[in-house]
């Protein structure tokens, strides 16, 4: 728990910044910038005939990247953050806060030349997880359906990647392992994020654990771009294609995200971010009879969009 504070203080902290120092690319190798935002909205509600929640909203979020060229060497590295809670009502009402936005994603990539001209031998590493547990708020079960490592997703790759210009990058791994873990053993033993699920007798009681880990060898490709669209405007979009080649290789698994981040004046800023993921792995309770009774599980497409105002440097 102190863990979790700790990060996420440091988050909210430095999302805070609004002055800072652009990187000049023509002192070095390293080509370096980002964006951090801090938003903040608030309703408060009093006799208020249309009716509604009294509710405060806080995101903070940070996109940062730092990449070297020198010579036959590439070194790109990338950090997307964000956590954004909600709290609706007063104390009186009983007040309930709940989560909005929670992620963490470090990407490094690793290249050489190679005889074709745009193209590097690429090494890839990829972690991905969230900083706080996570609820079903639509339930009222107070146990978490996610938590920090749970899941965690970490992506190793050799491959060729394609960089035609500083904006956009495409990476090609026919050799990469993905590795899944959940680091909740009641979500473990659930089976939850693809893990294996603990195994039980007759008579209801656990003779195996859940996996904590589950590993898959694939193919893997990476898509990115990254510019400013307009003066004030930088865009940001990445998708992950993974095909586990252990199992079922047709299933694809999609993360796709998108961010726009727009500058209004010297204070005020704006940006949309977009989150698209599917994952066959991924299961959630259907209605297969549309009878208002949950009937089995599926993978779904997930998706996430969070609109903000507020300070946001960029550079």
């Amino acid at each position: 728990m102190k863990l979790k504070l700790l990060l996420a203080s440091a988050l909210i902290l430095a999302s805070s910044l609004t002055y800072g120092q652009e990187a000049d690319s023509t002192e070095g190798p390293w080509k370096k910038g980002g964006v951090f935002g801090l938003n903040f909205s608030q309703t408060y509600l009093e006799n208020w005939q249309g009716g509604g929640q009294n509710a405060i909203n806080g995101t903070a979020l940070v996109n940062l990247f730092a990449n070297y060229k020198k010579g036959k060497w590439t070194w790109d590295n990338s950090f997307d953050a964000a956590y954004g809670l909600t709290r609706i009502g007063t104390e009186e009402e009983g007040a309930e806060v709940q989560k909005t936005d929670d992620r963490v994603e470090i990407n490094s990539k690793l290249g050489h030349t190679t005889p074709i001209i745009n193209t590097f031998y690429t090494a890839l590493f990829t972690f991905r997880t969230q900083w706080d547990a996570g609820y079903d708020y639509s339930t009222t079960s107070n146990l978490p359906i996610s938590d920090p490592l749970s899941p965690a997703y970490i992506l190793l790759g050799l491959g060729i990647d394609y960089k035609p210009s500083d904006a956009f990058s495409a990476y090609l791994s026919p050799l990469t392992s993905k590795t899944t873990i959940v680091d909740n053993q009641r979500l473990a033993d659930q089976g939850a994020f693809g893990v294996a699920a603990a195994e039980f007798d007759d008579t209801g009681m656990k003779t195996k654990d859940g996996e904590l880990v589950r590993y898959e060898a694939g193919a893997f490709l990476k898509l990115q771009y990254m510019r400013d669209i307009m003066e004030n405007v930088k865009l940001t979009s990445k998708i992950d294609l993974f095909s586990n080649y252990l199992e079922n290789p047709e299933n694809i698994d999609v993360n796709w995200e998108t961010l726009v981040a727009m500058k209004i004046n010297k204070y005020l800023s704006t940006s949309l971010s977009v989150h698209v993921i599917y994952d066959d792995d991924i299961n959630f309770a259907v209605d297969r009879n549309d009878d208002g009774i949950d009937d089995g599980t599926a993978p779904r497409t997930q998706l996430k969009e969070v609109f903000s105002l507020g300070v946001q440097y960029q550079f």
